[in-house]
């Protein structure tokens, strides 16, 4: 079976491990340009190209998939993971068995960009992969494969990332060869419950201390590593102090406070953080970084930058 493959992030390189440890042949690789990254904006390939070439695959960079010719790789199927970029039907039209992508939701929940994150920002307790026929309209083809993934009480973005990859992979390389069999079924997708994922973005950083304690808290988790929630401090003018680590907690009894003040450490299971009055419970800040700083525990933060009584965070007054 050869197969042209597409990816471009971390998220998809699990899947090139797996097609490439299955009888599949990958006639080609296809990922997204070079681009700057990190604090110093150096160009540097996408993960998938670096892996790619340490396999000894060819790889192509196009600026837009449109322009791609992969008749003369003759592929029997088309594998996308993370792509970046919609594929025209005449892309779609060229492989024997179709075009196949592995999405990180349970379809149609959360079809889109982000589905991991408003997976955990939503409260979902459980998440997922689906290996479905790509269609024209996003996200919407036809399931032929998936796999269930409970979401923990703790769980960042970055946790269900790692762990929907690893298990993806070889989800989507075992429904190929099934594929190839014959002994794949397809499953059309239901319109009721669909939702979308938007992609995330910057402004959905700061953190609105009007909402509940379990509610920020699903947000400091479901916003990294990007953008990572972040609130406008007591006292500091140079910037917003991100909130990398934080945990909910009851209302201290008897303490009266307004959404955003500062009440002091408190101890969690976690450790010890800094307790901040929610629309409903407690949010303890654990770990933080100060604007141009690195991350550390809040604790060693306040002893720099003391807050006084009745402090408020998120730019309050």
């Amino acid at each position: 079976m050869r197969v042209v493959f597409l990816g471009t992030p971390e998220f998809a390189v699990p899947a090139l491990e797996a097609l490439l440890a299955s009888p599949i042949e990958i006639a080609a690789v296809f990922t997204q340009p070079d681009r700057p990254s990190g604090r110093g904006r150096r160009v540097a390939p996408p993960p998938v190209k670096a892996r790619a070439l340490a396999a000894g695959l060819a790889v192509h960079q196009p600026e837009r998939i449109r322009s791609a010719d992969i008749e003369p790789f003759a592929p029997d199927a088309v594998a996308v993971v993370a792509y970046g970029q919609i594929l025209s039907r005449k892309f779609l039209a060229v492989p024997r068995l179709g075009a196949f992508n592995l999405h990180a939701s349970l379809l149609p929940r959360w079809r889109g960009a982000a589905p991991i994150q408003r997976a955990l920002l939503a409260g979902d307790k459980e998440t997922g992969a689906c290996v479905i026929r790509l269609v024209r309209e996003l996200d919407a083809g036809p399931v032929l494969a998936r796999l269930f993934l409970p979401i923990g009480p703790r769980d960042t973005a970055e946790d269900l990332h790692g762990r929907l990859a690893a298990a993806g992979g070889p989800l989507l390389a075992e429904t190929l060869l099934r594929l190839e069999r014959g002994e794949a079924e397809e499953e059309a997708q239901a319109e009721e419950g669909a939702t979308y994922a938007a992609k995330l973005a910057k402004e959905e950083a700061p953190l609105d201390w009007s909402l509940s304690a379990a509610g920020l808290d699903r947000r400091v988790r479901g916003l990294r590593p990007w953008p990572v929630a972040e609130t406008a401090w007591p006292g500091l003018a140079e910037g917003a102090v991100r909130i990398w680590r934080a945990y909910p907690l009851p209302s201290e009894s008897g303490v009266e406070a307004r959404p955003g003040e500062a009440l002091g450490l408190a101890e969690t299971p976690e450790g010890r953080g800094l307790r901040v009055r929610a629309g409903e419970g407690d949010l303890a800040l654990l770990e933080v970084q100060p604007p141009g700083g690195r991350r550390m525990e809040t604790e060693a933060f306040l002893r720099g930058r003391p807050l006084l009584a009745g402090a408020r965070l998120g730019g309050r007054g």
